[in-house]
Parts: C-alpha cells; structure tokens; sequence
C-alpha cells in the first residue's frame, strides 16, 4: 500500500487529503468513512475505500456501496486528483477493520487489537492484546496481563484482531 497519493500537479499528499475530499460525501450517504487505500498495480492502480454505519445501526449493503461509489466518482472525475488510470473499489471494512479515531477505539472496546506505534514505547512498537481504556489522548491495551498506555497520536496503525 502506498501511504499518499500523487496528484495531477506533481505534489505529494498523504492520503489524508482525499479522506477530507470524500468524507462528506459519504456522511451525506448516513454512512462513516472508515480508511482509505491506494495500491499500485501493472494494469493501474485501486483506490479502495471502506465504509461502515453508524454506531448500532445494520451492517453495510451493496446498495450503500454503490451510492458511496456513484458519488466519489463523480468528484473524483470532476476534480481529478489522483493521477492516471485507477480502479476504484468500496466496500465494508470487515472483520479485521482499521481503528483510526477514538471514537473507532471506543465503539471497540473489550475487543482484541493491534496496534503499531510510530516509535517503541517500553522496547516495542507491536502491541497485540484487548483494548481496556479509551480517554482523550490515549488508549490502554492489555498485553498478557499487562495495561500499556499507547498515546493515540503516536499511533500509526491500529486494527481489530479477531481471535
């Protein structure tokens, strides 16, 4: 996966600028924008976005998918700013799904993650275990009986890890 996008004009960004592009978009469609991807292939590259409900509400259909899809690809048309030929893909962000907000961490917790930190905290930067605190700044996973505190800005990935 490659971690920022090139655009039209030859800048680099990181992949957080079509996340603020397309976030609308897909709040519009009552839907969350949970993360996206872009990966290099022979044949083009895909651009992936993954979608999921609000908090409570039923798991993602192939309706929502394609309404999410039908209105990306007008603005990504429009605005063309990834640079030549892609595939575009949407879907639900399944049983392993990417954790990137708090509020991600909180709708998980008491479930089993991993999360990969920036820099090592204690001598590592893998913590796989269950997710027990979530405050303003940081989270508490349980590692074989032992709580790390992992300050969420330091966070480079998180996912739900499902036994």
């Amino acid at each position: 996966m490659v971690p920022f996008f090139v655009l039209k004009y030859g800048f680099v960004f990181m992949r957080d600028v079509l996340m603020r592009l397309l976030e609308p978009l897909v709040e519009a469609q009552q839907l969350e924008l949970v993360d996206i991807e872009y990966a290099n292939s022979s044949g083009g590259g895909v651009l992936r976005i993954f979608v999921d409900t609000r908090v409570g509400e039923a798991a993602v259909t192939v309706d929502d998918c394609a309404k999410v899809s039908h209105a990306v690809s007008e603005v990504l048309e429009a605005q063309d700013p990834i640079k030549g030929h892609y595939t575009l893909e949407v879907s639900s962000p399944g049983f392993d799904r990417i954790l990137r907000t708090r509020a991600h961490f909180e709708r998980f917790l008491g479930k089993r993650i991993v999360a990969e930190l920036k820099l090592p905290l204690e001598g590592r930067r893998r913590f796989v275990g269950v997710l027990q605190v979530v405050d303003a700044e940081s989270i508490g996973i349980d590692v074989d009986g032992k709580v790390y505190n992992l300050p969420l800005e330091r966070i480079q990935k998180a996912r739900l890890r499902p036994e």
